[in-house]
């Protein structure tokens, strides 16, 4: 990187060169340093895409087994119809609130399934379990959304690049 960034004809005159040399000489040294970012690119997606296949393997195997009781941290808060109470019902853990509260970006600190039953949450009931008002609970609700948003796209990709990848071994 340092002898790409000198200028050229400093370079000549220190290698006894030529300018047009030192010229090639600085082509050939970017064209390796941009093949090995793109394969650190490329193995970063390959390391990506192997942990999602071991992710979709585990969820495979848990969906095979029979299906267990729910979650025990799930606390369902139920204030009942009385029109002088203010509090909403939520079916959110002690654990996800807690993340909510304490987290500055509490959307990556939650899984999916938590990040859905956010975005599933009532505003209003939402702010009102956090101790919040309600623009604070929905920018809290698009935070989750675009999160969640963002890992379905990653998983559709990991999905095409598993069936071009299915596809290319059925190739002869």
């Amino acid at each position: 990187k340092v002898l790409i960034d000198v200028p050229r004809s400093d370079l000549a005159g220190e290698l006894a060169q030529s300018e047009t040399k030192i010229q090639v000489l600085q082509d050939t040294l970017q064209q390796v340093l941009d093949r090995r970012e793109e394969e650190r690119q490329s193995r970063q997606l390959l390391e990506l895409y192997l942990e999602a296949l071991k992710n979709e393997d585990n969820i495979l195997s848990k969906a095979a087994e029979p299906e267990a009781a729910p979650r025990k941290e799930m606390d369902v808060v139920d204030t009942g119809t009385s029109s002088t109470d203010t509090s909403a019902t939520t079916a959110l853990s002690h654990q996800v609130l807690a993340a909510l509260k304490e987290k500055p970006a509490p959307e990556l600190c939650l899984d999916s399934q938590d990040l859905e039953l956010v975005l599933k949450e009532d505003a209003a009931a939402l702010a009102s379990a956090l101790g919040w008002d309600k623009q604070k609970a929905g920018a809290l609700q698009e935070a989750c959304e675009q999160e969640l948003s963002k890992r379905l796209q990653q998983v559709q990709t990991l999905h095409s690049l598993r069936s071009t990848s299915k596809g290319k071994k059925a190739l002869p």
